[in-house]
């Protein structure tokens, strides 16, 4: 029984959940919470109504599956349909299909078999010619066949083509090359304690229109998430977005009494998501890249080392984590503005640029 109660908590209260630690969004952007599970025929029927967004959500072996499947499928719907009207008209009884009997109209010449009536649906379809197997234009039911047959399968290569264009072309899979700093910290900046986080762009192709928004998620007392937005800039620029994005860029957000940090009590579990949007200079492509931070993400008293070039281009992945490199920032300011969540005395370890291990 208790146990049942644990799980139907944890079920209703993600975030609460300490030990599991349960995120809304990994590292990478992915999100990782589902909703409830249906019955299996209410999934069916959802998946059918939104056939479209099922087909992109599919991972990458399925949709070689579905294609490889779906074409095969229907040149062995059309194999059938050859087969019936061959053996319907009485083409299978012919033997001779060079010197047929007197009266008798051939549909399909040398459809002798479902061998043969496969291989003419292949052909069919994927218009490579006729050989001696080609359809009496005598024969009304044979053409009539072979329209419907042409009409779908152009339906559906059109519908696999597209499919495969909109999976290449999603702006999540464009930007692996953007890369968001593993922790964010907390430091002074020009008299003013700030969250900060940093972005390093590795993409050999120049981005503009760089926007940033954050929300934090908590999960009150009553067990309900609550979100609220937080403002993230960068230097001056404001609410506005970055014109360029020159590598990396550091995203600050001061900690003042209005901040939503201040309203999280040490005991709470809360998650930071960060949503970036950005453009391609020569396309107008659009860029989408997330990642989220837990409360032990986050390095009080720490600041990310300066860097000596602000270009990425060149460098590999692990020579840009270089740029996600802290540094001890000793904060001198009275802490009036900082929630209690943050305010912990830890020890941060750096490890090869990549994370640091907390010791409390």
């Amino acid at each position: 029984m208790t146990s049942t109660t644990s799980d139907q908590k944890a079920a209703s209260s993600p975030l609460m959940v300490k030990p599991h630690r349960q995120r809304l969004v990994s590292k990478d952007g992915r999100s990782l919470m589902q909703g409830s599970a249906p019955g299996s025929r209410e999934t069916w029927f959802g998946a059918l109504r939104d056939m479209w967004g099922t087909w992109l959500a599919l991972r990458w072996r399925w949709v070689v599956l579905a294609f490889c499947g779906s074409f095969l499928l229907h040149w062995l719907l059309f194999a059938v349909l050859w087969y019936l009207l061959a053996r319907v008209n009485g083409d299978l009884d012919v033997a001779d299909h060079d010197s047929p009997p007197p009266g008798h109209v051939l549909c399909v010449k040398h459809v002798t078999g479902f061998t043969a009536a496969f291989s003419f649906a292949l052909e069919t379809q994927l218009t490579i010619g006729y050989g001696t197997m080609y359809p009496n234009a005598d024969c009304p039911t044979a053409i009539a066949l072979l329209a419907l047959q042409m009409l779908l399968g152009l339906m559906l290569e059109a519908f696999i083509t597209g499919a495969f264009v909109a999976k290449f072309s999603r702006p999540q899979k464009r930007c692996g090359g953007i890369l968001f700093s593993p922790q964010a910290v907390v430091c002074e900046v020009k008299g003013q304690r700030c969250l900060m986080f940093r972005v390093c762009n590795l993409l050999p192709r120049p981005l503009v229109d760089v926007c940033v928004s954050a929300v934090l998620y908590e999960e009150r007392d009553d067990h309900e998430l609550h979100q609220t937005a937080m403002e993230f800039s960068v230097d001056n620029l404001g609410p506005r977005p970055c014109p360029l994005f020159l590598s990396p860029l550091t995203f600050y957000h001061p900690l003042t009494p209005s901040s939503p940090l201040n309203n999280v009590p040490n005991t709470k579990h809360f998650e930071l998501v960060v949503f970036l949007t950005a453009s391609q200079e020569s396309t107008g492509s659009g860029y989408h890249k997330r990642t989220s931070y837990l409360s032990d993400e986050i390095q009080y008293g720490s600041c990310f080392a300066k860097v000596t070039s602000r270009h990425g281009k060149g460098r590999s992945k692990a020579e840009s984590m270089r740029y996600f490199d802290t540094q001890p920032c000793p904060l001198t300011l009275p802490n009036t503005h900082t929630s209690d969540a943050l305010e912990k005395e830890h020890v941060v370890v750096q490890i090869n640029g990549e994370g640091s291990d907390r010791v409390e």
